[in-house]
């Protein structure tokens, strides 16, 4: 089997088929078996070792889920089998360090570890950091093989190794949720920037040079419903923005930056995996690089992950595989740095909620109000990781799961109109709103003659309906251009942002 296999594993239930593969003799026969727990044959197929890898691949027959089953793994006298294997959903986890802060980093870390024992059916599996300029057929090395969540041994294993803390919680909320085995595969580094996580197509389509080693030539910003899933093509905007102007001298990048690195070494290898969905948790990195760009290189990823998946998986994993994320929380107070607001705007596509037109099948997780000043891991890394996998898992149940009815995002606005004589802006919004932090500066409405360069002012709320909010604007003498909220890096208190739903998910920052 490919070395990712193991006893304990998830594989994908109906009405997707799992796909397995492995390493064999070249040319010969391979038969795999699957068995219940009495020993009795589900089902059995074939198939032949090809070159130039010397790899065999089959699709087993979709399974409902449960288990525990033996597979087996034949040719000629030898054979290899896996035992306690279940099917359910497996879901991929990736990102960079706040997708690899684990269970033992996090808020209640003791209670949550004390938990993992009513969980045996939530497998876990996470791979070790491995980068590459050539794509890989096989991860060159394991850090956790497919287990049974345990307090000690794996979920608080260490800090920023295994396992992964959101991804676990998000886990363990769709076990409870849907009452099937879940598999988890982590694949994270730390201090990484989404370039090293996509593939040569993506960096062609955002216009971003595939080899760090060489100078960059002046690159484009891709905007707009651009990016072909089939071709992987992307017409860009030329904007002519220069690769240096977006990226900072004071840098926090501590793992690999050479584009297309790790999805070389740890994404490339699982394409063959049948999976339920994704959870990913980056762009911290790309505050310090490439910031504008990200517009264009996230949805481009996820359209890409899903073309890849979909086809390594003989089209198994559905082509709109569901992408779920988490919007960035928070850094440094009081900076006058606004690359983190960009980025959160970024990662909707510059559209402010998700799905959309441009990110269809997707779901966030706002996470600006869980900020954690005093988090011993730096503030960067906040410990609130249960309000993230809760947001996640409201999502997920949304658009991966279709339940309808399911509020899962905070309220966003819908229009906004201006009193001129009153000197008054009232913003109208999606859902009825829960009004917390009423002496927040959250608004600003750009106060300019011309779009560019704006002139940012603070707009003072002055009312609060059941789904508007009224702004002053005492200090806007001229044209009024543009609104924003929550456009800073730490734009509002613990779990204290002005706005809310009744639900309790906060209103998404908007430019």
């Amino acid at each position: 089997f490919a070395s990712y296999y193991g006893d304990h594993m998830v594989l994908q239930q109906k009405p997707s088929g799992a796909v397995v593969w492995g390493h064999g003799e070249l040319g010969a026969m391979v038969t795999l078996t699957l068995s219940g727990a009495s020993g009795l044959v589900i089902m059995k197929k074939t198939a032949q070792v090809k070159g130039p890898s010397g790899t065999w691949t089959t699709v087993l027959d979709p399974m409902d889920r449960g288990g525990p089953y033996a597979l087996t793994a034949e040719q000629g006298l030898e054979n290899v089998t896996l035992r306690d294997v279940y099917f359910g959903d497996v879901w991929l986890c990736s990102g960079q360090s706040n997708m690899a802060m684990t269970v033992l980093q996090v808020a209640n870390a003791s209670q949550e570890l004390a938990a993992a024992a009513r969980y045996p059916y939530v497998r876990i599996f996470a791979a070790a950091p491995a980068h590459s300029h050539v794509e890989l057929e096989d991860l060159e090395q394991i850090d956790l093989p497919w287990s049974i969540p345990t307090a000690a041994e794996n979920l608080g294993h260490g800090n920023f190794t295994y396992f992964s803390a959101v991804c676990w919680l998000l886990g363990r909320s769709l076990y409870e949720a849907l009452g099937s085995p879940i598999g988890l595969v982590e694949v994270a580094w730390g201090g990484t920037p989404i370039e090293a996580w996509s593939s040569r197509r993506v960096l062609q389509a955002c216009g971003l040079p595939e080899d760090t080693g060489r100078e960059g030539p002046q690159i484009s910003l891709c905007h707009g419903a651009c990016f072909n899933l089939k071709a992987a093509l992307c017409f860009a905007l030329p904007l002519n923005v220069a690769l240096s102007s977006s990226t900072s001298p004071h840098q926090h990048l501590s793992g690999p930056q050479t584009p297309s690195v790790l999805w070389n070494a740890m994404i490339h290898p699982l394409l063959n995996m049948t999976l339920r969905g994704v959870a990913w948790y980056q762009g911290e990195a790309n505050t310090f690089l490439n910031t504008d760009q990200y517009n264009c290189t996230f949805p481009a990823l996820i359209a890409d992950w899903r073309w890849a998946f979909h086809t390594g998986s003989a089209r198994q994993t559905e082509p709109l595989l569901p992408f779920g994320f988490v919007q960035l929380s928070t850094y440094r107070r009081q900076s006058a740095d606004d690359s983190f607001a960009r980025i959160r705007w970024h990662q909707t596509a510059n559209l402010g909620v998700v799905p959309n037109a441009r990110m269809p099948s997707t779901f966030m997780a706002v996470a600006m109000d869980l900020g954690d000043e005093h988090s011993p891991y730096g503030s960067i890394h906040p410990r609130d990781k249960q309000n993230v996998a809760h947001r996640l898992l409201l999502g997920a149940m949304a658009v991966a799961y279709g339940v309808k009815g399911l509020v899962f995002q905070g309220p966003y606005p819908t229009r906004a109109v201006l009193e001129v004589t009153r000197g008054l802006l009232n913003v109208t919004y999606s859902q009825k709103l829960i009004y917390r932090q009423r002496d927040a500066q959250a608004f600003e409405v750009c106060c300019s003659s011309q779009a560019s360069p704006c002139q940012w002012l603070l707009a003072p709320v002055v009312a609060v309906g059941s789904r508007t909010v009224t702004l002053a604007l005492s200090g806007c003498r001229t044209l009024v251009l543009g609104l924003r909220y929550a456009w800073a890096e730490w734009p509002c208190e613990y779990q204290a942002c002005p706005l809310y739903n009744s639900q309790g998910l906060p209103a998404p920052p908007f430019l």
